[in-house]
C-alpha cells in the first residue's frame, strides 16, 4: 500500500514530503494473509504538522484518547483461515498484542470487541460482514462505509477471499462506559451462540 504525505518547506509552500510503503506495516506469520498497517496517528490537542514528520513509530497503542485518531488498514483473510488445522491461536493472539497493543486485549475469543471510539470504517476490496448483538449481521461490499458508535461488534470473512478493510478511529470522552456496558450486554447475550447465527 502507498501512502502519499503532504508538508510544509522552508518556504511555507505545500510539498509532498514522503511517498511510498506504509512504514508501520505487518504481514502476519501466524495468519498468512492478515496485514496490520498504521498509515497516521494524531494526539489529543495536536496541530497540523508543518514538516510532515511520521508520528506512526512513537504510537504506543492503537486505542486514541479521547481527541486522538488512529487510521488503521487492515486485511481479512478468509474465516476459514482460521480453521486449518495448522492454525495457532495463541500464536496469532501474541501478534496481535504485539501489533495491536491497546486494542488486542480487548478481543474476546468469538473476536468480538468494543471499544472507546467512534470509528470511520470503509470497504476498500472484497466482502465483509458485520455482526453485531444477538447475532445481527449485515454484509458489505467495496465502497460501503460503516459508522461504529461505541458497538459491540466483530468482522465475519465469509467470501473465501480477502477483504481489506479502511478505519478511523477517534477517541471519545464517554466511551468507556459505553464499552462497559455493551460487555455486559454481550455476556448476558452468550458469545459462543451469537457466533454461529451470523453465516
Amino acid at each position: 500500500m502507498r501512502r502519499v504525505v503532504t508538508g510544509h518547506d522552508e518556504n511555507g509552500r505545500s510539498v509532498v514530503v514522503s511517498d511510498g510503503p506504509v512504514p508501520r506495516s505487518r504481514e502476519f506469520t501466524s495468519l498468512p494473509g492478515w496485514v496490520s498497517r498504521l498509515p497516521w496517528a494524531t494526539d489529543p490537542g495536536e496541530q497540523v504538522s508543518r514538516t510532515g514528520e511520521d508520528p506512526t513509530p512513537k504510537v504506543t497503542s492503537l486505542l486514541p484518547a479521547p481527541g486522538g485518531t488512529r487510521f488503521i488498514v487492515l486485511t481479512f483473510p478468509p474465516d476459514t483461515a482460521m480453521a486449518d488445522p495448522e492454525f495457532d491461536p495463541v500464536a496469532f493472539d501474541r501478534e496481535q498484542r504485539a501489533d495491536s497493543p491497546g486494542i488486542a486485549e480487548l478481543i474476546e475469543p468469538d473476536g468480538m470487541h468494543t471499544t472507546p471510539t467512534v470509528d470511520y470504517g470503509i470497504v476498500l476490496q472484497g466482502e465483509v460482514i458485520l455482526e453485531l448483538d444477538d447475532g445481527r449481521c449485515t454484509r458489505l461490499s467495496a465502497g460501503d462505509v460503516v459508522i461504529q458508535n461505541g458497538t459491540r461488534h466483530a468482522w465475519r470473512n465469509r467470501s473465501g477471499r480477502p477483504v481489506t478493510m479502511a478505519f478511523v478511529l477517534v477517541g471519545v470522552a464517554d466511551g468507556a462506559d459505553v464499552a462497559d456496558a455493551s460487555g455486559v450486554a454481550g455476556a448476558e447475550h452468550g458469545d459462543s451462540e451469537v457466533a454461529s447465527q451470523c453465516g
